[in-house]
């Protein structure tokens, strides 16, 4: 049986050669460097097979196992999966193995077969699963490649070379970007984005929390995921959440969002503080891992094109922070002076960040204004970013007798730079 499962596999990766493939912001090179387990984590059908497929395919031969199936996660001889595929790929040398989370003691299958000398890329749904279970079993000794659904920059590569591209072209782009969101399929196979990802939000509530984690209270589990979908780029607090959606447990609201940031939909920033208890302790701001989640899922009445501009930058900001970037928090003062995002490398804080989409708005614009000089007193920061719509440049702006210089810079530039 594990043959003909195997087989089949290695027939539809056969037919996923011929698709597209748009260039990710990886260094392929450092990838494949080393003799290191490469572990390429992140969401749903954001593109981390079919990368390790495009990788692999430039070594020559590998092995292929795609664990997201119930009939090869009942097998209790993992050492016949190995020889099955060492006769089906002659003895390949590289095992690319799919979704690894679902296989049981999948931890301890890795680390054997890495002690014995394979070569092993794996790719994981599951951002708790693997952190915790790989730490302590592959310390040192694993590559971890985070991949989200498009940037704005791989985005404009579906359609060829961007440079060549107007800033009028570009502009337009970012429209599209911003409400249908990155995720590759439905992007490069024309189909319609609205469906397909309400239909992948759902599958992840049910296939990768639901029965992964046993959830009975499934109402409440669907009910805080489309309160937050509909509350993207807002604060907190897991008793406001409770009484929201008629939970009575606090506990189980913050172990169900968990489950959700762990699955990829949603990520949470917390408040900058110099004291980390008042960090724990403090509200957070809920953000969505993909614009397209917030167009296709959302209760709105109308559109809030400040709410998609900030969910992308935090979007940015996050994959950065993953891949080893500066630490993302947003700041706020009792006088409700908000900044925000709030970059800090080590012990410090190396820039702020506002998202206004409309500076006609001249009272909003101000408010940014002062909040961001306020926060640069505070935090002794001297890099201010007002990131917008269209215009770019730098002016000196004064409030209580405090000058500072402030970028403006267009979301489209912003988002367009590779990092």
């Amino acid at each position: 049986m594990i043959r003909d499962i195997l087989l089949l596999q290695k027939r539809e990766l056969e037919k996923r050669g011929t698709e597209k493939f748009v260039e990710r912001d990886i260094d392929f090179n450092r990838f494949l460097a080393n003799d290191l387990v490469k572990v390429i984590i992140g969401p749903r059908r954001a593109g981390k097979s079919f990368l390790g497929f495009n990788i692999l395919g430039k070594t020559g031969n590998f092995g292929y196992a795609n664990f997201d199936d119930e009939k090869l996660i009942e097998t209790k001889n993992y050492d016949e999966i190995i020889s099955t595929l060492n006769g089906l790929y002659s003895n390949p040398k590289y095992l690319f193995f799919d979704e690894i989370q679902n296989l049981s003691r999948w931890e301890l299958f890795i680390n054997r077969l890495q002690r014995q000398g394979f070569n092993l890329v794996i790719t994981g749904s599951n951002s708790n699963l693997l952190s915790s279970e790989l730490s302590p079993h592959l310390t040192g000794r694993h590559l971890l490649v985070n991949i989200f659904p498009f940037s704005f920059a791989e985005f404009l590569r579906l359609e060829g070379d961007y440079t060549q591209l107007t800033s009028g072209e570009i502009k337009n782009r970012l429209f599209e970007y911003l409400t249908y969101g990155g995720y590759p399929e439905p992007l490069i196979k024309k189909i319609d984005h609205k469906e397909y990802l309400s239909t992948l939000f759902n599958s992840i509530i049910y296939k990768d929390i639901v029965r992964r984690f046993n959830i009975r209270l499934i109402p409440t589990i669907e009910n805080l995921a489309a309160y937050l979908v509909s509350n993207t780029a807002r604060e907190f607090s897991y008793n406001t959440l409770s009484r929201i959606i008629k939970c009575k447990s606090v506990h189980t609201v913050e172990k169900y969002l968990n489950y959700l940031e762990e699955s990829f939909i949603f990520f949470r920033v917390h408040r900058f503080s110099f004291k980390l208890q008042e960090q724990i302790s403090s509200n957070k701001k809920i953000y969505c891992i993909d614009n397209g989640f917030i167009h296709a899922k959302a209760f709105r009445t109308e559109s809030n094109a400040g709410q998609l501009y900030e969910n992308a930058v935090a979007v940015k900001l996050k994959k950065s922070e993953l891949d080893g970037g500066a630490k993302v928090y947003y700041w706020k003062h009792p006088l409700r002076q908000e900044v925000d995002f709030v970059l800090k490398e080590g012990t410090e804080v190396t820039r702020l960040i506002q998202v206004c989409h409309n500076l006609n708005d001249i009272k909003a614009r101000e408010q940014e204004e002062k909040s961001l000089i306020k926060a640069s007193q505070e935090l002794n920061c001297g890099s201010l970013l007002i990131i917008n719509e269209d215009y770019e440049g730098e002016e000196e702006k004064q409030w209580f007798g405090a000058k500072r210089k402030i970028q403006y810079l267009p979301l489209w530039k912003y988002l367009a730079h590779s990092q």
